[in-house]
């Protein structure tokens, strides 16, 4: 019997025809302030999802490539075309280009291997999603995106998944889950989110507010925006939806600009568990359970801003002597 993974639920709010503005979210995790340093050049993300519209504007000049693992265009391997919208979302959330119109992404250099392992009804096989993360490693990609999951504990799933962190250094970013109850005493899992070697990502509003939907656990590694996400969308058009799938691309994002950023500073390739730990280090705990909220909200500037604070500590001590 076959077994099937779904999109993480998601609720569409609004369709727009046009915008400009760099999305809320992607400025409540300061990216914007980090671009004089980088922007996600060099570094290539796989997105598992249902696709991508790879010809609109703010995404056309993103796409490195991409393969289709589902049964849509009758399983054309080379055709990876978005029929659901919510692919082309993410990868915007993840990299929509700085193009003076449309949205920016946390990551506006940043390359994206499309991996369409969804289809048409956000639906998609667990083998899907296995063959499609073993090609992402043959790719030698730097990060794994998937707004995605299902109720069951895979094995197949899970081997390849620590292959690509353990064996191959990759970043695994899952999407906790929206079956949450708005209550950390109670235990929501997903996978592959609930899987340990994963980034697993929470849901906060705009105004830090822990989101309801959001799954609590004791897997969740961070949070990020989720409600009210403005992003790319099919025909060249603009949506904003709500879901921990909207807060996922966030984090890898924000793992594509710390892994340019890491690589300049410290003039060397760090590893997956150096990058984690890179990441946790610029997080704003928020003041709810770790099972909400895991190690805060991801707050890229934070490390630069708390250098700046002993600076000036340590100068007003060697005044005031």
């Amino acid at each position: 019997m076959k077994k099937y993974v779904k999109l993480v639920p998601n609720q569409l709010i609004e369709q727009l025809s046009e915008v400009n503005e760099i999305p809320k979210g992607v400025e409540l995790i300061k990216a914007p302030e980090i671009w004089g340093q980088a922007k996600g050049t060099g570094i290539k993300v796989a997105v598992l999802d249902t696709g991508c519209d790879t010809s609109h504007p703010d995404l056309k000049d993103r796409i490195a490539g991409g393969r289709n693992f589902t049964e849509d265009d009758n399983g054309d391997p080379n055709s990876f075309m978005d029929y659901n919208g919510h692919g082309t979302h993410v990868c915007g959330t993840i990299a929509a280009s700085m193009n003076g119109q449309g949205v920016v992404g946390v990551a506006p250099e940043a390359e994206i291997l499309m991996l369409k392992v969804l289809g048409k009804d956000g639906s998609g096989q667990y083998e899907w999603i296995t063959n499609a993360i073993q090609y992402a490693i043959d790719q030698k990609v730097d990060i794994i995106s998937m707004s995605l999951g299902g109720p069951s504990d895979e094995k197949e799933l899970h081997d390849v998944i620590k292959k690509a962190v353990l064996e191959n250094g990759i970043l695994v970013v899952c999407a906790a889950g929206n079956e949450g109850d708005g209550r950390s005493e109670t235990d929501e899992f997903g996978y592959p989110g609930g899987y340990n070697e994963v980034i697993s990502v929470g849901s906060v509003n705009l105004e830090r507010g822990s989101s309801d939907f959001s799954n609590s656990n004791n897997e969740v590694d961070v949070v990020a925006p989720g409600e009210k996400i403005t992003s790319t969308f099919l025909g060249g058009k603009y949506a904003t939806f709500s879901g921990t799938s909207m807060a996922t691309p966030h984090v890898a994002g924000s793992l594509a600009l710390l892994k340019e950023l890491t690589q300049k500073t410290f003039e060397r390739k760090l590893t997956e568990p150096e990058l984690y730990a890179q990441l946790v280090k610029r997080t704003v705990p928020l003041g709810y359970s770790p099972k909400e909220e895991g190690n805060g909200l991801v707050y890229l500037t934070l490390v630069e801003e708390m250098k700046k604070i002993y600076n000036e500590k340590k100068m007003e001590l060697l005044f005031n002597r």
